[in-house]
């Protein structure tokens, strides 16, 4: 074989074996990436810089907010008939459930979801939780008694000691008020009597304050906000309680209207790999394939109960819900 002949069989080899061994869709990724996502600032830096790290031929374009302004600015977008992400990464599976009923998002049938959590990713394949974010009791360390369970809040003993997020303002609120009102063993009859038992308030972190500060003795939180609060020196216990807990999953999903879907699927591909779900381990989160690890604030021998919910049904109840709520807790 003479030299240049032998020379373009090895480096077609080579390319060949590169193709073979790299992330899927790699070889083709390349150009802008816009990206919409509720992520905090410091997660979504570090998000970026991780991908682009595994792709660095794309650019990515990033609009950073809370999920309903992301909704709201994509929502002026669609009107507009110029919708600019590419891809989004939202805090809820609700908002991306809603999107895909209006015929807004991509299928990527080839996404792959081995070991992924039951539940967190759409059976359509147009959205894919991300994470496992649950809702459980957080309890001041000076509390007398501790609860175990979601009916203990509603107790008479528990009475003007109880914080809670909002679920008018809160995504994780409104999917946990939806998944427990169409359990029988708590439903809408639950939320009336911890009507009498609770405060609602803004959001998780007035909820960490209140009871961090002792202003309450008892809330509903988020676990991440309360695991790490606690390893900062916050006086506060999370409790799993025995019915469950509700989840958010920071789902990702492709737009149809994407201009670079091959960057959209790349990204998405990193998202869901091992390496992007250590990602949301080490930013302290609980990642959807729970093969890769767990974070460090996770209690040894944990075992998390997740409460089954039919996200389409919250979406369809959503409206209603809320305004029940506003009228048992006011506004």
């Amino acid at each position: 074989m003479k030299w240049e002949s032998r020379r373009s069989f090895v480096i077609a080899t080579a390319a060949l074996a590169l193709a073979m061994t790299a992330p899927a869709g790699a070889q083709e990724a390349k150009g802008k990436l816009v990206l919409y996502t509720s992520q905090p600032e410091r997660d979504a830096a570090q998000t970026v810089a991780a991908f682009r790290r595994v792709q660095p031929n794309v650019d990515v374009e990033v609009f950073r907010s809370g999920t309903t302004e992301v909704m709201a600015k994509l929502a002026a977008e669609f009107a507009g008939g110029q919708p600019k992400p590419d891809v989004l990464l939202i805090a809820d599976a609700a908002s991306m459930e809603a999107l895909k009923a209006d015929g807004r998002l991509q299928p990527y049938k080839e996404a792959k979801v081995d070991g992924l959590a039951a539940g967190s990713f759409d059976s359509d394949r147009t959205y894919f939780g991300s994470k496992l974010i649950t809702t459980g009791i957080v309890v001041n360390t000076a509390a007398k008694s501790r609860p175990t369970s979601w009916a203990d809040l509603a107790k008479p003993e528990y009475k003007g000691q109880v914080a809670m997020p909002s679920p008018l303002y809160s995504g994780a609120a409104a999917i946990m008020l939806g998944t427990m009102t169409t359990r029988s063993d708590l439903g809408w009859k639950y939320f009336e009597q911890l009507a009498g038992s609770a405060i609602a308030v803004r959001g998780n972190g007035a909820v960490l304050n209140a009871v961090a500060s002792g202003e309450k003795t008892y809330g509903v939180l988020v676990d991440f906000m309360a695991f790490n609060a606690k390893a900062k020196g916050s006086p506060i216990d999370f409790v799993f309680p025995a019915e469950g807990l509700p989840a958010v999953t920071e789902p990702v999903a492709i737009l149809k209207t994407a201009t670079n879907p091959a960057a959209a699927r790349a990204f998405v591909d990193f998202i869901l790999s091992d390496e992007g779900q250590k990602l949301a381990a080490t930013m302290g989160y609980i990642p959807a394939r729970a093969s890769v690890g767990m974070p460090s604030w996770y209690p040894p021998g944990a075992k998390i109960n997740l409460m089954p919910t039919d996200i389409a049904k919250v979406v369809h109840a959503n409206s209603a819900n809320l305004q029940r709520f506003a009228e048992m807790f006011g506004k």
